[in-house]
């Protein structure tokens, strides 16, 4: 079985995290996902303290494992949230879009282990200086909101600039990844657009569908030109966007008001038009949909297997 130091850390059975997706990971896939080994992650996305309590509530409802809540730091609820995590107590808080240092003592006064998501070296030693128990490195083949460095480049690069264990993010969706991921140093990985397919994840059918159907070539990185690009399906939405990207005569104020809710019409109302469907790379590789938890074994069984046959390259 694969152990490394997120399993201790945390308290899971394998060293997988669950990404926190807006309008897609709430307490329930959290909860199956924990209940299924790893660490489900309920994602606070915009919404503000009353939403998060009520997804906290739900999770433990439904698990007595270990689970984690992702803050986007660009919310405009950010610090309301931040409290309900440091008040709920929850076994971990990853971060995204912006940088934690302000909350990291209160969430560690609390007992919380602090992972903040990096899409760079320079930020990966800031959070370390900080205080952060370990780092998710997150390349650019995931889906949502994305940097520049590719997963292969990007985590080793955060191994060796760091003491702190490391999560890979960005294109794994498979026992390959796992056992790629390893290698290049991690001590686990997180997947998102892999539970998307999960029988427990409460999008839309037709999110489903699309990532079932997808190939190597269906995603696409729009948002470049205001600073935070994100990588989605493509869909008549995302290819009108990246026209209008490219549009001088189309303002910044009205490409990020294009943007504007166009997630939860792809997550809540499955509006294949008007939504926007982020997507890792990965997506072509996902053929089926599954219970969280045999996705976990699956993936698990498989990364063991490839590794254990690793001395055929070696003599």
């Amino acid at each position: 079985m694969i152990k490394t130091l997120i399993n201790d850390l945390i308290g899971i059975e394998y060293p997988i995290f669950q990404g926190g997706m807006a309008w897609i990971s709430d307490g329930r896939l959290a909860a199956a996902v924990s209940n299924g080994g790893g660490l489900g992650i309920i994602s606070a996305m915009n919404a503000d303290a009353r939403h998060l309590r009520e997804q906290i509530d739900v999770a433990r409802e439904l698990t007595e494992k270990p689970f984690g809540v992702n803050i986007m730091l660009m919310s405009p609820f950010a610090g309301e949230v931040a409290q309900v995590a440091a008040e709920e107590k929850v076994a971990v808080v990853t971060t995204g879009a912006g940088s934690p240092l302000k909350y990291i003592d209160a969430w560690k006064a609390a007992g919380i282990k602090v992972i903040p998501l990096v899409a760079s070296v320079a930020m990966a030693k800031l959070v370390t200086r900080a205080g952060a128990d370990a780092v998710v490195a997150e390349g650019s083949e995931s889906g949502g909101h994305v940097g520049e460095t590719t997963t292969m480049a990007l985590v080793p690069q955060v191994c060796d600039a760091t003491e702190l264990p490391v999560i890979a993010a960005g294109g794994i969706a498979d026992g390959r990844g796992v056992a790629a991921a390893l290698m290049l140093g991690a001590q686990g990985v997180q997947l998102g657009t892999r539970f998307i397919v999960a029988d427990e994840c409460n999008v839309h059918s037709v999110y489903k569908d699309k990532i079932i159907k997808a190939t190597d070539i269906s995603t696409i990185a729009t948002g470049k030109r205001l600073g935070h690009p994100v990588r989605s399906l493509k869909t008549p939405f995302s290819r009108a966007y990246l026209k209008a990207e490219y549009d001088s005569s189309v303002s910044d104020a009205d490409l990020e008001t294009l943007g504007t809710g166009a997630l939860r019409l792809a997550a809540v109302d499955g509006d294949a038009e008007k939504g926007c469907f982020p997507a890792g790379q990965v997506a072509g590789m996902i053929s089926k949909k599954q219970p969280a938890a045999e996705i976990i074994k699956e993936i698990f069984e498989a990364a063991e297997a490839i590794l254990r046959s690793a001395d055929k390259w070696v003599k």
